[in-house]
């Protein structure tokens, strides 16, 4: 075949073929940078997953040394509670035990100085009535 022989069919041909060619070559080019996107994406989700199990595993012993401590605390909170109802029922009873007494005592004593203080009066007043005179 010569270069005379080429019909125009020929040329456009060729034409198409190197178009087709070039665009094989371009989505070649795409999905290859694709697969890179790809590959560096699973790198990636791989690093993550590796970085994220033993943080899992630290988040799952802290955890769990929290809700022992929890325990703990709930168990001061119950030993508080019940002492502070024994304090109440102590002071109930205290109160309820020598409250009246004391407060019966405190009156008698209120009575024997207020006795005593006006007979001290009485007699201030015989001795300066006596003196008088």
């Amino acid at each position: 075949m010569r270069f005379a022989d080429i019909t125009l069919g020929d040329v456009a041909g060729v034409i198409a073929a190197l178009a087709f060619a070039y665009l094989v070559f371009r989505i070649g080019r795409v999905v290859g940078k694709a697969g890179e996107i790809l590959e560096e994406a699973r790198v990636g989700v791989k690093g993550l997953s590796d970085g994220a199990v033993p943080l899992l595993g630290e988040v799952t012993s802290t955890v769990t040394a929290t809700n022992e401590q929890l325990v703990r605390v709930d168990t001061i909170t119950t030993n508080v509670a019940t002492m502070s109802s024994n304090v109440n029922a102590l002071t109930s009873l205290f109160a309820a035990t020598l409250g009246s007494p004391v407060v019966k005592v405190a009156a008698f004593s209120y009575g024997v100085r207020s006795a005593l203080r006006g007979r001290a009066e009485r007699e201030n007043r015989r001795t300066r009535a006596g003196r008088r005179h």
